[in-house]
């Protein structure tokens, strides 16, 4: 079932992690294609993992397209698989939902093409913006709304979600931000700042993702008070990223062992509390952290 996208008058959840949590019930993850290897080798178990986010309360599920970059797949030897996964991502998800029976929704995730967390890595817009172009044409006729997510820098957010527009689907921005909890993102550019950037861009969600509660908790206040679009973060469970850091060489990011899901919910409340209209779990989150979350909004009036 395919429901209207939720209105910004009370709390939306989305869903946790994919990664991590592929890994953790057993599924291997590449350093260098991530959790994509999944849908080459467990897409059953992508499936799963969408459907338990769902029946934890989870009224958005992210495809599983995070990984599925051409760079990437190349280094694999199956850059020749690109529209193919992609759309496996997108179907994964939507078949989730439907066996659910429950209403939620598809987001379609835009990813950092040239690593994560690496503001001097992004290039140009005219490099990228095409190929984020290319993914969002092959996800949008599964998803309900674009999510380009984990943005280090100003310049990587306007390229993707000027591809995402395109699609004609709602846009969501999220960015990742420094470990410092200083609020900002991790090229030093405020959300003020990076917000102004995609200003001209139809977005109506301005979110922060994959870095610290703590961090999100810094910058809710000023991302809240963005006009023109419902403010939201989802953390990861990592212990503070290095700046110099990819997965290739650095590879797996230990966890935090202190984000237990109500430690992680107590986190949320305060970006609840602050303004934020869309709550969920990154890296290192599992479907008990969203169900802790469904508990924490449905005290909501009208949930």
């Amino acid at each position: 079932m395919t429901p209207t996208l939720p209105l910004p008058d009370r709390t939306v959840l989305l869903d946790g992690g994919m990664g991590r949590e592929l890994r953790m019930r057993g599924v291997p993850i590449l350093e260098t294609i991530w959790s994509a290897n999944a849908l080459v080798v467990a897409p059953g178990i992508v499936r799963q993992v969408h459907q338990d986010y769902i029946a934890a309360g989870a009224e958005i599920v992210t495809t599983n397209s995070y990984g599925v970059i051409r760079a990437d797949l190349a280094k694999e030897g199956i850059e020749h698989r690109f529209a193919e996964l992609n759309r496996m991502a997108g179907a994964l998800a939507r078949e989730a939902r439907d066996r659910s029976g429950r209403k939620a929704f598809i987001a379609g995730s835009l990813p950092p093409l040239r690593g994560s967390y690496r503001p001097d890595l992004v290039g140009s817009h005219a490099e990228i913006e095409p190929l984020y172009e290319e993914q969002a044409s092959l996800l949008a006729p599964y998803c309900d709304l674009m999510l380009c997510e984990t943005m280090s820098s100003a310049t990587e957010a306007v390229a993707a979600a000027t591809a995402a527009a395109r699609t004609g689907l709602p846009v969501w921005v999220s960015w990742t931000l420094h470990e410092d909890n200083s609020g900002r993102l991790r090229s030093g550019e405020s959300v003020t700042e990076a917000a102004k950037a995609i200003a001209h861009l139809p977005v109506s969600a301005f979110l922060v993702n994959c870095c610290s509660p703590e961090s999100i908790t810094a910058a809710m206040p000023e991302l809240a008070r963005l006009p023109g679009g419902i403010a939201g973060g989802y953390a990861n469970a990592f212990r503070p990223v290095p700046a110099d850091w990819t997965l290739e060489a650095g590879g797996l990011l230990p966890l935090r062992d202190d984000l237990d899901p109500e430690s992680y919910a107590h986190h949320a409340e305060h970006w609840h509390a602050a303004g934020a209209k869309v709550v969920g779990g990154c890296c290192g989150t599992r479907p008990a952290h969203i169900a802790r979350l469904r508990q924490m909004i449905a005290k909501e009036p009208g949930a």
